[in-house]
């Protein structure tokens, strides 16, 4: 990382997550369980391009995918200790797991519960929200396949 002039960055923080293994595996399984191969070759017979029948076919299909992913990865990324911890030098740049741990490791003397409480808070918040947005995209995806009356 510094050979590429990416410590003190956040690119090398996010992207790993982005692009797991894990996450293309999953896109594939689901793609596999849930996306009828017929559907595209009827787009295809009725003279859709791969871009077009990808957006407007493949995409919606794909959203819960997508969302629980976008969840799983933000939360990984958000809780990371280990590569900030190896990556961030400067004071300004610390995460919220490095600065919780900073605090538990402090003269015991000037240690403070509150604070501790409260950026454990603030590590918690965000992905409360990310999870309320997206858990929205869920429900619809699974709805979206049964049978309305």
């Amino acid at each position: 990382m510094n050979k590429w002039n990416l410590t003190n960055n956040y690119i090398p923080l996010i992207v790993p997550s982005i692009a797991a293994p894990v996450v293309f595996f999953y896109m594939k399984q689901y793609m596999e369980s849930v996306l009828p191969l017929e559907i595209v070759e009827a787009a295809r017979v009725d003279g859709s391009n791969e871009f077009r029948t990808f957006n407007t076919i493949i995409l919606p299909i794909m959203k819960p995918a997508i969302a629980v992913q976008a969840i799983f990865s933000f939360v990984s990324s958000w809780n990371n200790y280990f590569i900030p911890a190896l990556l961030l030098d400067k004071a300004e740049m610390k995460t919220v797991p490095i600065m919780i741990a900073q605090l538990r490791s402090a003269d015991y003397s000037k240690f403070d519960m509150g604070k501790v409480y409260m950026f454990i808070l603030l590590a918690i918040l965000p992905v409360m929200i990310v999870y309320i947005i997206l858990s929205k995209s869920i429900i619809k995806g699974v709805t979206s396949g049964s049978v309305k009356g």
